[in-house]
């Protein structure tokens, strides 16, 4: 490599590398303490130059992505993820060490953002050429190879001249196949332009008389950054004249361990990003050959902490088994296939599932690295950081359940931005359980951050400087274009977020569209989401006053249109409509309105009684007017008989039965004289009749629960015996005589007194 040197006497080292690779990354640091050069170039794009220097901080801990982002579209984004066993970051914390400069070559973020073809996935064999080198070598899987070649093995500065030989061979096969395949097209236009930029920023670099350059890139690429191998200035120039560009900003995000995993769609990530950590971090003076025995006893150390037994003298022997397997199969040393494998076999006494733990915390792991404070952020990812501080809520890689206790201010205050970060689709947290403790004082999150969360706050930035001002913005704009339904929902969201300032702007939107919405199943989708609001704001100490008002003329509408628009509906509609009733009787519920509550059975009533009505409907209403206790249950035997008789169309009584039966059959197996009203129908129902009514039929009880079922049939075997009913339950083989004598001392034991 050192023998690559231009016509001024500049020396150039390209050490070609794989990201991520523990191998590449020790021969790297090796490398540059024996050339010691006056300018680093690393692979990325130039506009990173601004804060490379931070790469040297000690606050900052890998894994970290260098992060490119389109000003105006953050959405096209570009991560350049780095960890401790990263060749580039060696490259960066060498400079910084030694006092050097560093810089990025690369095509510019400014102009690989801007491509129309931005984010499609092209693949080809510069994109993995470790494979081609691999089959050379009579492997058959790459990382086999490459562990045995490079990441088990101490390299200095001549593995590079081996890598660049390995690469330019396979560069001039890959471009005479892409040609044929492509019927005489040529190279990747795309990596052309990309190694064109590379040469420009070399160039400029040699030309400021640098007595030494190292050159850190992807090994595919060192072939291309030879300067004796340059193709001209000119020809440089034309492909990267007339590109495309977009405004971009450059800062440092934290990144996480699994998102190195290849398994997580990362194109350059490797297969077990904690092996290559362990063999990256294994000390200098030790010998190699120790990395599967000192892996075995940290995996020992894990299983012992989640209890199980595993002896010292089975790490031994799972250690010895490694080594024969990796005889056995020609490789040098025991790789990660091999440790797995004894690790099933001698620690894991043959069952697979503590090696899944193994697999989850040691292989991949939930390791989340760390910016230092003066990194560039947007100010709203300064405002989080400073809420995540004052809270106490450590940004974390692994899931974690929090329970909050909003009687508690400092809970009270989390779930609040919580709230407000869903608002601005940073979805942190997620509600565990979602609506299982609503109306209470407790609270249930699952947190777990993401990298691509960074890019989401930066999209949310648009909207303020704070995340409660951003969260007001988002709302205003939402409730600009929302419906009825959806303004209901957004003030529940409010509700939640404690968003004072927002809530007027939404009540006012609602209150101004629902005075002239005429559709009354749109208006009955919002009277649910605003009554839990008026029923549960004194949990969050909001004061629902204005969402009453708002609400009693809603559910006054609904009540005077619901049975006109329950009226000469089709199947599909009926069906639509059913849940929507569910819902207003759910929020009519919550409210403790008499006013409201007898309006809304009123209208039930009326579409009970009507003829036009669906049978769906009018079988719900009668459901929900005996549960309310409106009418008597002689009077629902009444029109169940008169709508299942043999007069009345069966596809009417079917729906209605549907209807009135859907939820649960408490109510057949308590009142005999309804579940024989049904009994005697379906038995009566003709042949031919019964077969079309069999789906809805089916359908109708699929919906109880399986001992329901049960209780039903019993109870209608027990009828076709000619066996009593009793109302009640279960309760026929009861001993009357045994329980007499057990009453008096039940009786005492509850306060009671003897007899």
């Amino acid at each position: 490599m050192t023998g690559h040197a231009s016509s001024t006497q500049t020396a150039v080292a390209v050490l070609g590398i794989r990201h991520h690779g523990p191998g590449s990354a020790r021969a790297v640091g090796a490398a540059l303490d024996q050339l010691r050069p006056d300018l680093v170039l690393v692979e990325g794009p130039p506009e990173l130059d601004g804060v490379a220097a931070l790469a040297g901080s000690a606050a900052m801990r890998p894994p970290v992505a260098a992060l490119v982002y389109a000003v105006d579209t953050p959405r096209r984004a570009g991560f350049y993820p780095m960890a401790s066993f990263s060749p580039e970051w060696v490259a960066l914390r060498w400079a910084s060490a030694h006092h050097r400069p560093v810089r990025f070559l690369d095509l510019p973020a400014a102009a690989d953002l801007a491509r129309p073809d931005w984010g499609d996935d092209r693949r080809r064999l510069h994109d993995d050429p470790l494979a081609a080198l691999a089959a050379a070598a009579g492997y058959d899987d790459t990382e086999r190879w490459w562990e045995d070649a490079i990441e088990h093995r101490y390299h200095g500065l001549d593995v590079f001249a081996a890598v660049l030989d390995a690469m330019a061979a396979l560069r001039e096969a890959d471009r005479a196949g892409a040609a044929d395949e492509a019927g005489g097209a040529g190279p990747d236009e795309h990596n052309e332009r990309r190694e064109a930029a590379m040469r420009r920023v070399l160039r400029a670099a040699l030309k400021e008389g640098h007595g030494r350059i190292a050159v850190v890139c992807g090994a595919w690429h060192a072939p291309a950054l030879v300067p004796e191998w340059f193709p001209t200035q000119a020809a440089d120039r034309a492909r990267l004249k007339g590109l495309p560009t977009v405004k971009v900003a450059a800062t440092w995000v934290p990144w996480t361990s699994s998102r190195l995993a290849r398994a997580s769609g990362y194109g350059a990530g490797v297969t077990a990003p904690g092996w290559y950590s362990h063999l990256f971090t294994a000390p200098g003076d030790r010998d190699p050959d120790d990395a599967g025995l000192r892996w075995l006893v940290k995996v020992a150390a894990l299983l012992r902490q989640e209890r199980l037994d595993v002896s010292s003298a089975a790490v031994i022997e799972a250690a010895r088994l490694s080594d024969a397997l990796a005889t056995l199969r020609g490789r040098p040393l025991a790789g990660l296939d091999e440790l797995m494998e004894s690790t099933q076999a001698v620690l894991c006494g043959g069952s697979p599932v503590p090696v899944q733990l193994v697999a989850r915390r040691l292989l991949v792991g939930d390791e989340l690295g760390r910016v230092p404070p003066e990194t560039p952020m947007v100010p709203l990812a300064r405002d989080l950081a400073d809420a995540q501080r004052r809270l106490r809520l450590k940004p974390s890689a692994a899931a974690r359940t929090l329970e909050l206790d909003l009687r508690t201010e400092s809970h009270l205050e989390r779930s609040r931005l919580f709230h407000r970060l869903l608002l601005l689709d940073v979805p942190w947290a997620q509600p565990a359980g979602t609506g299982a403790t609503r109306g209470t004082f407790k609270e249930g999150w699952v947190l777990e951050w993401h990298p691509e969360l960074e890019v989401a706050l930066i999209e949310a930035s648009g909207a303020g400087t704070t995340i409660e001002s951003a969260a007001t913005e988002v709302v205003r704009r939402r409730a600009a274009e929302a419906d009825v339904a959806e303004l209901s929902g957004l003030v529940e969201a409010v509700l939640l977020a404690d968003l004072a300032d927002a809530l007027a702007a939404v009540l006012a939107v609602l209150a101004e569209r629902a005075a002239l919405q005429h559709d009354t199943a749109v208006l009955m989708a919002a009277v649910e989401p605003l009554a839990r609001v008026r029923r549960y704001g004194s949990v969050r100490r909001f004061d629902t006053g204005l969402v009453h008002q708002v609400l009693e003329g809603i559910v006054t509408r609904v009540t005077v249109g619901l049975p006109a628009a329950c009226t000469a509906l089709d199947d599909d509609a009926a069906a639509a409509m059913r849940p929507r009733v569910d819902a207003v009787q759910r929020g009519i519920a919550l409210l403790d309105d008499p006013g409201l509550r007898a309006g809304w059975l009123h209208a039930l009533a009326a579409v009970a009684s009507r003829e036009a009505v669906h049978g769906a409907l009018a079988g719900r209403a009668v459901r929900l007017l005996l549960d309310a206790g409106q009418v008597p249950v002689d009077e629902v035997g009444r029109r169940l008989s008169l709508v299942l008789s043999p007069a009345a169309a069966a596809h009417r009584g079917a729906a209605w039965l549907e209807g009135f039966l859907a939820g649960d059959a408490v109510l057949l197996l308590h009142e005999p004289e309804l579940l024989g009203v049904v009994d005697g129908w379906v038995s009566s129902v003709r042949a031919e009749t019964f077969d079309d009514l069999l789906p809805l039929l089916r359908r109708t009880f699929a919906g109880f629960a399986a001992a329901e079922r049960r209780a039903i049939a019993d109870r209608l075997r027990r009828a076709g015996a000619g066996e009593p009913q009793r109302p009640g339950g279960d309760g026929d083989d009861l001993d009357h005589q045994r329980a007499a004598r057990v009453l008096p001392r039940l009786l005492e034991l509850l306060g009671g007194g003897p007899g």
